[in-house]
């Protein structure tokens, strides 16, 4: 394991700093619209292309002091030497002990570490995957999966994403919440002799997980279901637990597999299902290039590197506490919910790799909704809110759909909004226009102020060719690396989640306290709510 250099200890973090703070720099007077005026290379010098992914930074509020000096502090912290240790296998999960190598889960065969037990288990997946895709003899028309977390954002997202991919004669649901209302509607579109439930547990234990496979379970053999064993399939490493459920198939993963990273393994089977063999060795190769990518390009030609510095520079420098995710796709409306848990998850964390107390932010709040959706609904604040908020667009250039004029109307407005939100418009310009629902009894020029935009404010637009299993797996794999950058800047472990732990202690030890309405040591709060929901 390379030592780690915390961001704040480098002399890079002090220069950035002073840049933050000059009367010039960016998070006092930089004008995204000067530096377009006076830097006519500034779009070309700012974009990059990695495999499946062009990227626009030009928007963002940095110049090219800030840019090199990021760069420093990457190299300052040692973040080449962490990633090489990533990618061969090293322990970089301390507080687990585990190595973490979902990298290798998309690596050709022969290619990457535990090549042999990654294939045995990727062959025997998409082999289950075709015959369930074989609907004339397998009977299956419907594909159930039951998770939660890793389990399932992952999965849902890809399904839906690559919707016009997925084969014709199978539909796809997801099921995570242990609140009914997410199974019962489900089960209610099924026919338990051609339904297929895949139930993700690496340890069998989850509890929302199991309550909701129990309750499938229940339901499928009160229908009338017969052989449990072929309509229901585990991915799982406790074959005990998953027998004794009724579960004869089952597909396994390691603890050097983590479960917000684990869609490219045993977790995927749905979207296996969905694509087929050959597509979903597409979805792992777009990720494989982009794994190259970030493992060998240059720091300056780096995407991954550069988008998870540019997050470092707007949460720790210029204070800016969120990032919204818009795709301008519909097949990505669960983009930002998957980002949700890569990023916050992984990066929400308050000490660093030696148990410090950091005095430093890391996550920002990652939220998003597709265009144009959005744009009739937050959107407001991101243009004249008064928190400045970076905004994240990806854009596709090639429909699948063939409507007519509706994905230039589309593109148009994805363009339309990164540049409004760094034009604004000024007071002068609004009173030169007559809105037609402005207030006759409003003076003109309160009706301006009104209607002025402070713009300057900052996007990143990312383009793909095509939304493909390729250039989504490339995609996915693009954030992951821009999480780790970050993480390795801030010195902290973006693979383990205790945080996540207490809350689920203290629902077991409430669980009985609801059938039994006892509170005794209690805070009175809980004790109180407990006993109005009893």
């Amino acid at each position: 394991m390379p030592a780690f250099v915390r961001g704040d200890r480098t002399p890079a973090w002090a220069a950035l700093a002073a840049l933050a703070e000059l009367p010039s720099g960016p998070a006092r007077t930089f004008d995204l619209r000067e530096a377009f005026a006076t830097d006519l290379g500034r779009f070309e010098r700012l974009s990059l292309q990695a495999p499946g992914v062009f990227a626009d930074l030009s928007k963002n509020l940095w110049d090219d002091s800030v840019r090199s000096t990021l760069l420093q502090l990457a190299e300052q912290c040692g973040v080449a030497a962490r990633r090489d240790a990533l990618l061969a296998g090293a322990p970089v999960n301390a507080t687990e002990g585990r190595a973490v190598l979902h990298t290798a889960l998309r690596a050709p065969r022969g290619q990457g570490p535990h090549t042999q037990e990654v294939h045995a288990v990727l062959d025997r997946l998409l082999a289950f995957a075709e015959g369930v895709r074989d609907v004339q003899r397998s009977g299956i028309r419907d594909v159930v999966n039951i998770g939660i977390g890793g389990s399932d954002l992952g999965p849902q997202m890809a399904v839906a994403a690559l919707d016009d991919h997925i084969h014709p004669d199978l539909r796809f649901h997801f099921v995570s919440n242990v609140d009914g209302h997410d199974l019962a509607p489900v089960l209610r579109r099924l026919n338990p002799a051609t339904t297929l439930f895949i139930v993700a547990s690496k340890t069998f234990t989850t509890q929302e997980t199991l309550a909701n496979a129990e309750a499938a379970k229940a339901w499928f053999l009160a229908q009338g279901g017969t052989d449990v064993a072929r309509h229901f399939v585990g991915v799982t490493t406790n074959l005990k637990a998953a027998a004794a459920f009724g579960i004869t198939t089952t597909f396994g993963f390691w603890d050097w597999v983590g479960g917000r990273y684990s869609l490219w393994g045993a977790i995927g089977l749905p979207i296996a299902i969905a694509l087929g063999a050959d597509g979903f060795r597409a979805f792992l190769q777009g990720a494989h290039e982009m794994d190259l990518h970030f493992q060998q390009a240059a720091p300056q030609d780096n995407l991954p590197l550069q988008l998870g510095l540019l997050d470092v520079w707007y949460r720790n420098f210029m204070q800016f506490g969120s990032r919204s995710v818009a795709p301008y796709h519909q097949g990505l409306r669960r983009l930002p919910a998957y980002l949700q848990q890569l990023e916050m998850e992984s990066n929400g964390k308050s000490v660093d790799l030696e148990g410090q107390p950091l005095p430093y932010s890391t996550s920002p709040v990652v939220w998003g909704e597709p265009g144009t959706n959005g744009q009739h609904a937050y959107f407001q604040m991101l243009h004249q809110g008064t928190d400045v908020i970076p905004v994240e667009f990806i854009a596709v250039k090639e429909p699948t759909h063939t409507i007519p004029g509706l994905h230039r109307k589309l593109l148009a407005n994805c363009l339309a909004q990164s540049q409004a939100l760094m034009l604004g418009k000024s007071a002068a310009e609004a009173a030169l226009e007559k809105p037609p629902t402005a207030s006759p009894d409003v003076a003109p020029d309160v009706i301006a102020r009104h209607r002025t935009f402070a713009g300057n404010r900052p996007s990143t637009t990312l383009v793909l060719e095509r939304l493909d299993p390729k250039t989504l797996g490339a995609l996915i794999a693009m954030y992951e690396h821009r999480v780790f950058t970050s993480a390795a800047v801030w010195g902290i472990n973006a693979y383990d989640q205790w945080g996540v732990e207490l809350g689920k202690a203290l629902c077991n030890q409430l669980l009985p306290r609801l059938d039994s309405g006892e509170v005794s040591g209690l805070d009175a709060s809980t004790a109180g709510l407990l006993a109005r929901l009893r």
